[in-house]
């Protein structure tokens, strides 16, 4: 609860995602004070979950990556705990499921964050032996040449990548020198998967940078739903400094005004909320069309696929983009001895979203899915910032001197995106206040040894 002395800060954060979690952890390592308002009763934004007898069921459900590296320098995440999905994915194409898009990972990566062990196919349920989903294996000539293909990318710096030319990634999938086979059957669904866009509207550099961080990491999951990302870094901020329930109705370089404490003075302001919200609380900001994303959650009698593994449908057979027994790569998603499977709808959901989402899910893992339990279902029109090029992947955070705004609607539409949107946030604004960060405290030490 905010007292009467909490009533001034040298800058106000508006929104506690984890955008302006990570810019709070800058600014308030430099030794500037800070408020963190936010409306909702938790910290998060979309990265939030839902406990429901025993489970932890994620709202979006947004991909992670291990080669993130903001994961590793975001104050407050360095003891995080990922859990990693088995290396490549499963591709249902032509009626099998087949491994494809596995990578030779480097020692040492991803760095600072924890995360268990990838796990090798253990056993495929249903119809699904091991043996039929390791006969299914791409042809060799094609594994052999679309894994060439991911290793040049991954030792591709950021700043060649960025320097290709851009336009939409579906027009640009043919020009990766890759047969057809491999751009249908891997590349598109993975790239959908990854980027939230089944139609693949947006700038083939964002999605460059999306290959990129598949080739060189493994996809993951907090451990424990993605809540706890914002939770610790909330927690690891200095006591006082988030304050949730309150509702911002007007903003100024300033001051705020809350409907719960009147008015708040501050030096700086930074809106960290989403790109509608802070276009309502500053008008003129520009906002993005969306991307709609459609999470269900179902329990089963038993596992319909005894592996870590992420799947995805090159065929298109259905509503379904990827699906995942998350009880398998999370345990602690789900009570003991049950069996929780994640799936996501892109785009507008069909009508009876739960029929047509187990009837595909009946073809994906080869078993009948009549007797599963719907636990939940998330739908979130604005889920994901759109990207269509030209994408400006660094939008300004710093609109003038005590006025800034970050969030991934600044940068890339991913969680590496709205962390380094606000370290960018705040970097400009211990410049502006004329104090030096310890990124370039760092700097200037290496220069001077």
């Amino acid at each position: 609860m905010l007292s009467s002395t909490a009533h001034h800060a040298d800058v106000i954060i508006v929104g506690a995602g984890i955008a302006g979690l990570s810019a709070a952890h800058q600014l308030t390592g430099a030794g500037v004070t800070v408020r963190v308002l936010e409306a909702a009763p938790e910290v998060g934004g979309r990265m939030a979950t839902e406990e429901l007898d025993g489970f932890r069921l994620d709202r979006i459900g947004q991909l992670l990556n291990t080669s993130y590296p903001e994961l590793r320098r975001t104050g407050g995440l360095g003891d995080v705990a990922l859990r990693p999905f088995s290396p490549g994915v499963l591709v249902h194409s032509g009626g099998r499921l087949q491994r494809t898009g596995e990578v030779v990972r480097r020692t040492g990566e991803p760095g600072g964050a924890r995360w268990g062990s990838p796990h090798a196919l253990r056993g495929v349920g249903g119809a699904f032996t091991v043996a039929r989903a390791l006969a299914s294996a791409p042809r060799p000539l094609d594994q052999a040449r679309l894994g060439a293909s991911l290793a040049r990318l991954a030792g591709t710096s950021v700043d060649r990548l960025l320097a290709r030319p851009e336009r939409a990634t579906a027009g640009s999938l043919c020009a990766r020198g890759m047969p057809a086979r491999t751009v249908h059957g891997f590349l598109r669904p993975l790239l959908s998967t990854l980027l939230c866009d089944p139609a693949l509207i947006t700038s083939s550099r964002c999605a460059d940078l999306a290959l990129r961080g598949f080739a060189r990491g493994l996809m993951c999951v907090p451990e424990g739903g993605a809540a706890a990302l914002p939770r610790q870094l909330a927690a690891a901020l200095p006591p006082g400094t988030v304050h949730t329930g309150i509702r911002v109705s007007d903003a100024s370089i300033s001051r705020v005004r809350t409907r719960e404490y009147g008015e708040l003075r501050c030096r700086a302001l930074l809106l960290a909320t989403g790109a509608r919200a802070a276009a309502e609380l500053l008008p003129g900001l520009r906002v993005p069309p969306f991307h709609p994303v459609t999470v269900l959650h179902h329990t089963a009698p038993r596992a319909p696929l005894a592996d870590p593994a992420l799947v995805l449908d090159a065929d298109r057979g259905g509503p379904v983009s990827h699906t995942a027994v998350m009880s398998e790569v999370d345990p602690s998603r789900a009570p003991a001895g049950r069996v929780l499977i994640s799936s996501t709808v892109l785009g507008t959901p069909p009508p009876y979203v739960d029929r047509r989402v187990r009837a595909h899910l009946a073809t994906l893992y080869g078993t009948p899915t009549d007797d599963w339990e719907l636990l939940s279902v998330h739908h979130d029109p604005e889920a994901v910032p759109a990207m269509p090029p030209p994408h400006d992947l660094r939008r300004p955070v710093r609109l003038l001197s005590g006025l800034y705004v970050c969030g991934d609607h600044r940068d890339t539409s991913t969680v590496q995106g709205a962390l380094f949107s606000g370290r960018r946030a705040a970097e400009a604004i211990l410049r502006d206040f004329g104090v030096q960060s310890s990124r370039e405290e760092a700097s200037a030490f290496s220069a001077a040894a």
